[in-house]
């Protein structure tokens, strides 16, 4: 035991729980829809905002003292002990992690490149201990200031092959250690003015990356998904891969659409301008559906705030469509959110994790509730009943001028039906 969590016990299931070191609804074991909670929800803690994340923001720098803090090997492993009994503590099953993350950076990229593997090396020991599984490896292509102008998009290709050599040696890694999925975060995959942007070239530059990603999983046999991240913002102007919509395009026009799937994020969603919920109906629906990172915004704030989800109504939504599309294949419930600067304690680390699962575990059940009640299936089944008659779908394949004279010979006059959003709305507050 790590002498950062010394004294906190492992989180257990205790229904009528009056100690806050508990949880009150994530049952890892229950049954749901004929699945265990833990194999729907499948959470990962991740790295970053976690055990690198020094509490700073756009105002303010460092509030966070953590003893793993600092730029050597032993720092890192120090990092890694700690993180591996945070995972144990809360018995999740995943977590998750950028490169830079886990290793110092070295003097070279060769140097870096032999940090990562070290360090690789020391997660595959814990792991085979009984550590957790690895949801997601990916490259920091954000941080670092030589990709100021992005990484597959930037303007030299020096920079391209640097990151292009980066991605390799993180998927290799991913690879190593059997991860389920391999995410792209094109954190400055954008533009901050047009003045100097070429937009045609930087995309094509994109989508060939990509394609490069493609062709190296399957060279080195890595069975996982490769999933991408949509943000539409921050920290640059406008970014590429904007929305769900806007990725689904671009995957489409370089032909990847049924190679790369989509790593979907509360907050991203949110930037963009849509509701979580919409944002994985439109992934199911176009088949792309892959993964979440689970976290939420400060709606009074125009940024990515990542804090912890605590909206059961909202996780429910969401969880609704997870449910619908079938549940989660190899993607699970990422929770990229951090404390906030003020929570400096070890407890808050912990527990903060420990209500976001709870959450999430009330929001999985009520989506579930929802799902086997069946009446907002039913509704909207009715809504479009009248597609299913067989001269409907015969319209689909007719033409104007022949619908045009059917609607004229019957003397249509058809009247507009109650969406009955209100009573829906009242259907879904049943279930909280």
């Amino acid at each position: 035991m790590t002498e950062f969590f010394a004294d906190i016990p492992k989180l257990a299931y205790q229904a009528d729980a009056t100690d806050e070191f508990a949880f009150r609804h994530y049952n890892p074991d229950e049954v749901i829809l004929g699945r265990r909670m833990e194999d729907h929800l499948r959470f990962a803690v991740c790295y970053w905002h976690s055990f690198a994340w020094p509490g700073g923001d756009p105002f303010g720098g460092q509030t966070f003292k953590r003893p793993w803090f600092g730029e050597t090997m032993d720092h890192a492993r120090l990092k890694a002990d700690t993180a591996f009994e945070m995972f144990r503590i809360l018995g999740v099953p995943f977590f998750c992690f950028h490169d830079a993350d886990v290793r110092p950076e070295g003097g070279s990229f060769a140097e870096t490149t032999r940090n990562l593997e070290e360090i690789t090396e020391y997660f595959a020991a814990k792991m085979e201990a009984g550590g957790p599984k690895l949801l997601w490896g990916t490259a920091n292509l954000f941080s670092n200031r030589r990709f100021m102008a992005g990484a597959a998009t930037n303007p030299d290709p020096d920079i391209f092959a640097y990151a292009a050599a980066t991605v390799k040696t993180c998927m290799d890694t991913t690879h190593r250690l059997d991860g389920a999925n391999y995410v792209l975060w094109g954190g400055r995959e954008g533009y901050e003015t047009l003045l100097n942007t070429d937009l045609r070239r930087e995309m094509e530059q994109m989508g060939r990356f990509l394609s490069m990603v493609v062709d190296y999983k399957h060279k080195i046999g890595f069975k996982g998904t490769i999933l991408v991240e949509p943000k539409p913002q921050e920290p640059t102007k406008h970014q590429y891969d904007y929305d769900v919509a806007t990725c689904y395009g671009f995957l489409q026009r370089f032909g990847l659409e049924k190679e790369v799937k989509l790593n979907i994020e509360q907050g991203h969603a949110i930037l963009a301008g849509h509701s979580f919920e919409h944002e994985l109906a439109l992934a199911a629906s176009l088949g792309v559906l892959g993964s979440i990172d689970m976290n939420r915004n400060d709606y009074q704030c125009g940024w990515d705030t990542d804090h912890f989800p605590n909206s059961v109504p909202e996780v429910a939504l969401a969880y609704y469509e997870i449910l619908r599309a079938g549940g989660f294949t190899t993607g699970g419930t990422n929770f990229d959110a951090k404390l906030r600067r003020q929570s400096l304690d070890p407890e808050d680390l912990i527990l903060a994790h420990a209500g976001a699962m709870d959450v999430c575990a009330r929001g999985l059940k009520a989506a579930a509730a929802m799902l086997e009640d069946g009446k907002l299936e039913a509704a909207r089944a009715a809504r479009y009943a009248g597609w299913d008659r067989p001269e409907a779908q015969a319209m689909l394949a007719s033409d104007l001028e022949s619908i045009a004279a059917d609607v004229e010979a019957r003397g249509l006059d058809p009247q507009p039906v109650s969406g009955r959003q209100e009573r829906l709305e009242n259907l879904v507050n049943r279930f909280f």
